[in-house]
This record gives C-alpha cells, structure tokens and sequence, in this order.
C-alpha cells in the first residue's frame, strides 16, 4: 500500500493487455506512428507486397489486417482515452461494451512469423480443429490449427478481429496441444 492509501500490484504483475483497436481506412501505419509518438505501444503487422503499375513494380509494407492495430496498455489508465483520441482510431474492438484482450501468445506468434519474413496469407477465419505446435526450426512455439488439404498448412486466428491467417509447415514436426 502507498501512502494514499492504494493497493499496489506486486512486482512483475502488470495490468497491461494488448488489445486490438479499428482503424480508419489506410490509417493504419499513421495511427501507430502517432501513439507511439504518445508513449503508447503499438504493434502493427505489416507485410511485403509487390504492387504492379504499367510503368513499374514496387515492394511495399501493408498491414496484414486492414483496418486494425494492436496497443498494449492498462485500460484503467489515462492511455486508454489517449488512443481513443487519436486522429484515425476509430473505438476498442469489444463485445458487449468491453473492450477485448487478445492474448499475448497471439501477438508473439505474429511477431515470430513476420520477423522470420515467413510466407503466409491471409485465411479465412477458423476456430474449430485440431490444435498443434511446431517444435524446432525458426518457428518453434507457434502454435495453431492444422489444416490438409493438398499441403498442409498451419492457420493462426486472432479471435478478437476474426482474422486467420495461413502458414505452410511441410517438413516441421508438430505436437498436439
């Protein structure tokens, strides 16, 4: 307790969650530039895409989720109204009034992913199958839905946004979780 009177969390333990905001469209990258500007901390995932033009080609950085960004904060703290009040952010993805958590296992899969410059795509939305981990390789840990069909493919899903995305996996061994 302090002097005041308040409780305060013992050390290590953090209320600080990530959780996905929405985004105005093509805001995503200004959004995460202006709160980190901010203090706030931000991840965006971005992707390289070749973009084709009669006159040329052009590797750009696109987000993986359009319209989407992910803060992480305490939402009892004054950076919750911080991030409301950016210019682009348009509210907290929430059920029922609540904005929702997304897991950091999640957000540190895609970090995993996208620092290895993996190859993957965007898949539709799964939540029902059987659920593995890679072990070994660059992506050991990552955890999510196989999926065979002619190859097999690893889907992670980010449950608060609705959004998968795919991975191939030929040649990782996998456990069950």
């Amino acid at each position: 307790m302090t002097a005041s009177g308040a409780l305060l969390a013992p050390l290590g333990v953090t209320a600080k969650r990530w959780y996905a905001i929405l985004t105005r469209y093509r805001f995503e990258k200004k959004v995460a530039i202006h709160l980190e500007n901010k203090g706030v901390a931000c991840f965006l995932p971005l992707f390289g895409e070749i973009h084709h033009w009669s006159d040329r080609h052009k590797r750009l950085q696109v987000p993986l989720f359009p319209g989407y960004a992910f803060v992480f904060l305490d939402l009892a703290s004054p950076s919750r109204l911080e991030v409301l009040q950016t210019d682009g952010v348009l509210r907290f993805v929430s059920f029922g009034g609540d904005a929702l958590a997304v897991p950091a296992k999640q957000i540190e899969d895609l970090k995993t992913l996208l620092s290895h410059r993996v190859p993957c795509s965007l898949h539709a939305f799964l939540t029902v199958g059987r659920r593995v981990r890679i072990r070994g390789g660059c992506l050991d840990g990552l955890e999510g839905i196989l999926e065979q069909n002619e190859e097999k493919n690893l889907v992670i899903s980010i449950e608060s946004i609705r959004r998968s995305i795919a991975v191939k996996i030929e040649g990782y061994e996998l456990e069950l979780i």
